[in-house]
């Protein structure tokens, strides 16, 4: 089998028509693992055995004539989601030999599904920001140039998908960390309405923000697990209970007369040929039938002041636990992102400065999610580039403490505002290096996002054309 042209989708039917096994599917992706692992690092830990293990089970339940979503299909998780009996690091060394006793949610579901677990992924530590640069393992690189990097802070998920080193990944967003790293490695990212997905077992970092959903190869792997995940955990008071739709399903329908909004501000300052690549993407929308709207939002530099405030609020609290006294080792293993918004987060919650910072970016915070409610009323779907620019060479996050926010700039307002999105790739630059435009939709709208997505995608297949590695 080529493992490069294999989607979730293509895999379950070669499965079914016994083309193959799981298992030689597992060990291919495992060989595949071995070859470019030394290049790209997307992993932390890598669970062959356990592969090896769900992969046989899958074969048996295979021949009894048992049919699961995700039946014998090698997938592989961001290393801030518990799994049983499997170290789980969030890429920090105070964790380094943390072992949980439970599943998160996610990982649950994706078990009961039959998925075949091929190990956890390099992240930016505590998804503490936008490159992997922040990971205490060391860096996970770009496949289309291994000097560059992958985005993060789902970093090695992106990578390892767009590397052909797993069939999709699961990752988590609190600002940008699905999309930005996907639109970075040209891949699939969709981010999901806040709480359309379980948090529970998700190593918290921004609570009010965190949202897991999947890295795939194309739109329809990325509805397909949506269909798995999606839905309302009594372990997680934050999920929503809006009905979930058949998102697999529901794609290829008609977009003609779908009202796209294009906010001006959403493209200034963005890179030359990021800007052109999704303008041409636009193109391909109202060739399709789709209606273009200029649309006034607010600007998204200020999303990054609110951001800053809250997440740094929020992290100074779920790191609190993290005292080396329950488990893990003790607070002098932080790193120094950790540390900086640590102190960040503590001073805009103290007596004092609670008001004059933390509260007032919760005002903002809310002018923001008004703006995006009275911008759908008259559009369907907002579209503009994921990020202001292509991926960055290695080191470019160095002493740069606003790295993450500014490389997020363009996906910040829609996280701030719980709302559903989407990165599609879109083109590459002259360089070689992939360019994603988003598509936001309003909350609980996943099923048009992807459908848009769905229908750009089929007229510019680019997950067709694969890294050199």
């Amino acid at each position: 089998m080529d493992i490069k042209t294999l989607t979730i989708t293509q895999a379950k039917k070669d499965l079914k028509e016994k083309k193959y096994s799981s298992v030689e599917l597992t060990k291919a992706y495992l060989t595949r693992i071995k070859q470019v692992e030394p290049r790209v690092k997307a992993f932390v830990t890598i669970t062959e055995e356990e592969a090896l293990k769900n992969a046989k089970e899958a074969d048996k339940k295979i021949a009894e004539g048992k049919d699961l979503p995700l039946l014998g299909i090698p997938l592989s998780i961001k290393d801030n989601f518990s799994t049983t009996g499997i170290r789980t690091t969030a890429s920090s060394k105070v964790l380094d030999n943390y072992i949980p006793p439970y599943d998160a949610t996610v990982v649950k579901k994706l078990k009961d599904a039959g998925m075949v677990l091929l190990g956890k992924k390099n992240m930016d530590a505590w998804a503490h920001g936008s490159s992997t640069e922040t990971s205490d393992y060391g860096p996970s690189k770009n496949p289309w140039n291994t000097d560059h990097l992958p985005g993060g802070s789902s970093g090695g998920a992106a990578a390892s998908v767009a590397a052909d080193e797993t069939l999709a990944a699961i990752g988590s967003e609190t600002a940008g960390s699905i999309r930005q790293p996907a639109s970075w490695c040209g891949v699939v990212g969709l981010k999901p309405t806040y709480g359309r997905v379980s948090r529970y077992g998700v190593i918290a970092m921004g609570s009010s923000l965190d949202s897991p959903g999947p890295i795939t190869k194309t739109v329809e792997d990325s509805a397909l697990i949506l269909n798995i995940l999606a839905g309302q955990d009594l372990h997680d008071a934050t999920t929503g209970t809006n009905p979930v739709a058949d998102y697999e399903k529901n794609l290829n329908k008609d977009i003609k007369n779908l009202k796209i909004g294009i906010a001006e501000d959403y493209f200034e300052g963005v890179d030359p040929q990021v800007k052109k690549t999704v303008e041409d993407a636009l193109k391909i929308f109202e060739q399709l039938g789709a209606h273009i709207k200029k649309i006034k939002l607010f600007q998204p530099k200020y999303a990054i002041a609110v951001y800053t405030i809250l997440q740094r609020a929020e992290v100074s609290s779920n790191l609190a636990r993290f005292d080396g006294i329950r488990y893990g080792n003790d607070r002098s293993f932080f790193g120094d992102e950790a540390k900086r918004r640590i102190m960040l987060g503590t001073y805009t919650l103290s007596a004092g400065y609670y008001d004059q910072y933390y509260n007032k970016a919760l005002k903002v915070r809310t002018v923001i999610i008004d703006d995006f409610k009275k911008a759908f009323e008259d559009v369907d779907v907002i579209i503009g580039p994921t990020s202001p620019t292509i991926s960055l060479p290695l080191g470019a996050s160095a002493g740069k403490a606003m790295f993450g926010e500014l490389a997020d700039l363009l996906v910040e307002p829609s996280s701030i505002a719980g709302l559903s999105g989407i990165n599609v790739p879109c083109g590459f630059s002259k360089e070689g290096l992939p360019i994603g435009m988003q598509i936001i939709g309003p909350q609980f709208a996943e099923e048009v996002i992807l459908n848009a997505a769905y229908k750009y995608e089929q007229e510019n297949p680019l997950y067709l054309k694969k890294p050199t590695l």
